[in-house]
């Protein structure tokens, strides 16, 4: 529709401000910008997470490991000791392939029986490399530059508490947390009291690379590779490992792992993605990556997350 020139307005009716169509979109980016200036300025994040029992909002940071203490997990695996081999598997009414559950430990076993010569491989690689690099009166000085490099790596740490993640079902019951000084690991970061003076609900507004949906990553690998979400599943693998060193989950850092099947998984998505030769190459090396192996062992990973998270309304 052809926009209409504006008339002459009457002279007892007050003159429109042309601008007052444009000011609502203003407004919005305007608050945007403000909400991004206090995550930016702390160095702290939301995060919304998708989980088969939920989606949740949570923190998330980025400090060098020297400066945070980890979560503490002693009563995490008092309360289930048997936690690494916890059941993960649910039942699924799914009429062609049945009522199916899987155990952790099956999965564990499939893939140590394809990884364990790898492994030991590098283990060797390993000891060998620290071996030539011991000095001459025997003290191992790559050790101390290993240290202090780790020391300064920086490494995720999320809301946590005693070994378990805290998943908010909304922005309210998220910030009513944060301004309450309930204990939790977060509260180490020297910019925590100061969130907690002026977070507000609108501020709980995730970016778009900071939403992970680890609710569809096993049905979108079940359903074959010309399926597949690269996108979905590399920011799964992302999120995956950041919760995995947070919440101290070693199983799941280890299926993660360089070398392992799922990140052979995660380098073909990735260069699958791009254009060129490395892109077809990333396609052909999907090809070979076994659905059902990805899927189980993703399978495996989403239950040992959710085994940890403490929902909280």
């Amino acid at each position: 529709m052809a926009r209409q020139s504006p008339q002459r307005p009457d002279a007892d009716e007050p003159e429109l401000d042309d601008t007052t169509g444009a000011s609502e979109p203003a407004d919005d980016a305007a608050v945007d910008t403000a909400n991004r200036a206090l995550w930016d300025e702390l160095r702290i994040d939301p995060v919304e997470i998708a989980l088969p029992a939920g989606t949740g909002f949570t923190l998330r940071a980025y400090r060098p490991a020297r400066e945070l203490t980890p979560t503490d997990v002693a009563e995490r695996d008092a309360d289930d000791p048997f936690l690494a081999r916890r059941q993960v598997g649910s039942v699924e009414d799914d009429a062609e392939e049945g009522d199916v559950v899987i155990l952790d430990e099956d999965v564990a076993r499939e893939f140590a029986e394809s990884e364990d010569e790898e492994q030991q491989a590098r283990r060797d690689d390993a000891a060998q490399s620290r071996t030539d690099d011991t000095s001459e009166d025997g003290k191992d000085d790559t050790d101390e530059v290993a240290a202090d490099g780790a020391g300064d790596e920086e490494v995720p740490v999320f809301l946590t508490h005693k070994g378990r993640l805290l998943l908010f079902k909304t922005p309210e019951s998220l910030v009513s947390f944060v301004r309450s000084g309930a204990p939790n690991d977060l509260s180490q970061l020297d910019s925590w009291n100061e969130l907690s003076e002026r977070v507000e609900p609108a501020d709980i507004a995730p970016l778009d690379d900071d939403v992970y949906e680890l609710d569809l990553v096993v049905e979108n690998l079940r359903g074959g590779h010309d399926t597949w979400d690269p996108t979905l599943l590399i920011e799964a693998g992302e999120v995956a490992r950041d919760v995995a060193y947070a919440l101290r989950l070693p199983a799941v850092l280890d299926m993660l792992a360089t070398g392992s099947s799922l990140d052979d998984l995660d380098e073909a998505l990735r260069s699958s993605v791009g254009g060129g030769i490395g892109g077809f190459m990333g396609r052909r090396r999907l090809k070979k990556i076994g659905a059902q192996t990805a899927s189980l062992g993703w399978r495996t990973i989403v239950g040992k997350i959710s085994a940890v998270v403490d929902w909280r309304d």
